[in-house]
């Protein structure tokens, strides 16, 4: 309300935002929480597996070194854009949700960005020095211990995000008692903590048994050995991320499970939802019948073999946060702020006054006859289009069409009637937070898009204006 609507008519806000969000979380656990510590224990193998007058294995070393490079170069281009591009997108799409977490979560957040910079500096030392510590034993094992570092500052990292992440999902009793520390130890912090630090480590052992079939000789005794090392750090954490999995699901809000299938596709793929389970399933189980395979047959592991184990690992990882993201509608944080943006204590104002009438950017403030379509388009802005589209991705014409029959003239009176119960139907959505008036003109506007194809421009696009109720003019005027 207190914000110009950014819009996407092609894409969908929300996705946007998903779509960044899933590919930093698969690198950020993956290449960051997990990997880090896979490398590193790698690395001391290869000073204890050293002979007398050996410093480290140099051959061992020097291949370890390759598999960091990769996961360094990753993660500090496109690890670090989503990173950013997360702030960027979120502010763009859904300033009043970013803006409420940080007043809660201000404090954690600032610690956080010490342990991020203190991690981005330790894994440049780990990663610059790691040439020159092989001049001596002190200097490997002090090499050794910063990637311990770099591996604990990671998870802190992680561990603190999480805690916002699990909020937005289910706040507890901050809602009752609004404080730092009850937003910090909501009811889902734990189980989701559990779930994504062993499965971090699934998916960096899969994606380094892919590392260690590409820069390992095969036939090789080096190759044997990383090999079954791999193998023995999948099989450890496998089964406590699929321990993680059922304990994170059980911690989830019944009204959230209940939007499960919605959420793990969209309404076209909920009749698939069964499938789903199986996905989770794949993506642990091929993991682990890799891990088996290459501990008593390491010499079978063939780079081609190690692909599919892969992307089901990090499906399975970008499959949880997918349903993270959409599971928790009709709230973009649990049981405070609805989806789109607008504070579940506010409603009764709306609705009873009007949404057109607090609003701070809409062109209309009465409805009237005539301009009823454009009425009805700042209502869709404000209410609807920060989960759908005019003509794109998840299009409220696609929904009602659904409905009512494709390619049929949408009828006015009976979307306008259904509007304001379609929550009770639809769980996932929020209530609608104007009047009947302000329903039939959201109707209007619908009609209107379906029958001229007219789209949704956002204010990037057309600029924005003021409404005549909340301009300067009109405060100083209210308040003599």
């Amino acid at each position: 309300m207190d914000f110009p609507i950014f819009h996407l008519d092609w894409l969908n806000n929300r996705m946007l935002i998903a779509i960044i969000a899933i590919i930093h979380v698969m690198i950020n656990h993956g290449l960051a929480v997990g990997f880090m510590p896979l490398i590193t224990w790698l690395e001391q193998k290869g000073v204890k597996n050293s002979g007398r007058e050996q410093i480290t294995n140099l051959d061992w070393d020097n291949r370890i070194y390759n598999m960091m490079k990769v996961a360094f170069i990753i993660t500090t281009t496109l690890g670090a854009m989503t990173g950013v591009g997360i702030w960027f997108s979120v502010a763009l799409v859904s300033p009043t949700s970013i803006g409420s977490l940080i007043r809660v979560f201000y404090w954690a957040w600032f610690i956080e960005w010490l342990v991020f910079v203190t991690e981005v500096i330790l894994i440049m030392i780990y990663f610059l020095t790691w040439k020159s510590s092989n001049t001596s034993l002190k200097a490997k094992l002090l090499h050794i211990r910063f990637g311990w570092f770099l591996s604990l500052f990671s998870w802190i990292t992680m561990a603190i995000i999480v805690s916002i992440l699990s909020f937005m999902m289910d706040p507890g009793n901050w809602n009752t008692h609004k404080s730092l520390l009850n937003g910090f130890t909501n009811p889902i912090y734990l189980p989701q903590l559990l779930f994504r630090t062993p499965t971090a480590m699934l998916v960096a052992g899969s994606f380094g048994m892919m590392l260690v079939t590409l820069f390992f000789k095969k036939g090789t005794d080096l190759r044997l050995k990383a090999v079954k090392y791999v193998s023995k750090w999948i099989i450890l954490w496998a089964p406590i991320s699929l321990l993680g999995a059922v304990i994170y699901y059980r911690a989830i809000p019944e009204a959230m499970t209940a939007n499960m299938s919605t959420a793990v596709g969209t309404m076209d793929f909920n009749k698939y939802y069964d499938l789903m389970k199986y996905f989770i399933i794949f993506g642990i189980s091929s993991s682990l019948i890799m891990a088996v395979l290459g501990l008593y047959k390491a010499k079978c592991i063939k780079s081609y073999m190690v692909l599919f184990p892969v992307i089901m690992a990090f499906g399975y990882l970008g499959f949880f946060e997918r349903v993270r993201e959409f599971v928790r509608k009709p709230y973009v944080i649990g049981g405070y702020m609805y989806s789109n943006l607008l504070l579940e204590e506010d409603y009764p104002v709306y609705q009873q006054y009007g949404l057109l009438k607090n609003a701070t950017y809409t062109t209309v403030t009465e409805i009237t006859p005539e301009n009823k379509v454009e009425a009805g388009r700042n209502v869709f802005a404000i209410a609807c289009s920060r989960c759908h589209t005019t003509q794109g991705v998840n299009s409220v014409v696609d929904v009602f069409e659904r409905m009512y029959g494709i390619g049929k003239p949408l009828d006015i009176n009976s979307m306008a009637s259904y509007i304001p119960n379609m929550h009770n139907g639809r769980t996932y959505m929020p209530p609608f937070p104007g009047t009947q008036e302000e329903s039939e003109a959201l109707a209007a506007y619908i009609r209107n898009i379906q029958d001229t194809g007219d789209v949704l421009e956002g204010a990037q696009s057309e600029g924005v204006e003021v409404s005549e109720l909340q301009n300067t003019q009109s405060v100083l005027e209210n308040k003599k």
